[in-house]
């Protein structure tokens, strides 16, 4: 296990460029990284988060200025959160980098924990933290979450990535290629191969098999991570999410 002190962190906090974020106009609030939430701007409770968990300072923060936290550094940021992380990764961060985002309100240093250590264990160029349907539904049963299924499981992204080395940065530029695309379906299908979405849209692809197939597409060793924490899969992304989130933080501080 690598010591903490010798990762960078990169914070994704941008907004698309000329997109309305719903959560801003119910808060009244330009950036949706400082929305407050019991009292505090959003970004604080990952980067209380990470500051727990011992990760060197400052925090890199892309899209957002850094004068908003005395814990931050600015890092170039782009149009949405694959080109925001590859222009920061690109900039000259020191490898390897633990990647997330500032809605991440309920990121925990025992989360980060979970998710660093089995992706250095990996020995990956770079991992993608993910949480099953079976910890998740459970825990929370009345939550509706985006589910990737496969074969095998189905999961929900964690916005946890860690980045072991300049390789790694390929995850993300094909990540952004791929969005480039979203407007022109013939042109992403071809980006991405025929033989994975086929064998997606049919049930037929294990979990560690899309990453097999990434891994070889783009020529890096890509590895899934999953944590067992039900809390890692739930960002901000909508008033629900806000609600729950608040819920959840509120029992938080009554133990």
């Amino acid at each position: 296990m690598k010591n903490q002190s010798d990762i960078s962190v990169l914070i994704l906090a941008g907004q698309r460029t000329g997109v309305e974020d719903p959560l801003c106009v119910l808060r009244s609030t330009e950036r949706k990284a400082v929305i407050p939430i019991l009292g505090k701007p959003m970004i604080t409770y990952p980067l209380d988060a990470l500051e727990t968990y011992g990760f060197r300072r400052p925090f890199h923060v892309s899209g957002l200025p850094a004068c908003h936290d005395k814990r931050l550094i600015e890092a170039p940021a782009g149009d949405g959160p694959a080109d925001s992380a590859t222009l920061a990764l690109e900039s000259g961060l020191s490898f390897p980098v633990l990647v997330t985002t500032a809605d991440h309100a309920l990121l925990t240093p025992e989360m980060i924990g979970a998710f660093l250590e089995r992706a250095v264990e990996t020995g990956a160029d770079v991992c993608a933290g993910f949480a099953e349907e079976g910890v998740i539904q459970p825990a929370y049963p009345h939550v509706k979450r985006t589910y990737l299924r496969f074969k095998d499981k189905a999961v929900s992204g964690c916005n946890l990535f860690y980045v072991a080395n300049s390789k790694g940065i390929e995850a993300f530029r094909y990540w952004r290629r791929a969005q480039s695309y979203r407007k022109r379906p013939l042109r992403l299908a071809a980006s991405i191969g025929i033989t994975a979405p086929i064998l997606y849209l049919f049930g037929r692809l294990t979990f560690l098999g899309a990453f097999q197939y990434l891994s070889n597409k783009i020529g890096i060793n890509a590895k899934p991570v999953l944590i067992p924490i039900a809390e890692a899969a739930i960002d901000v992304d909508k008033p629900s999410d806000l609600e729950l989130v608040e819920k959840i933080l509120s029992k938080r501080n009554e133990m």
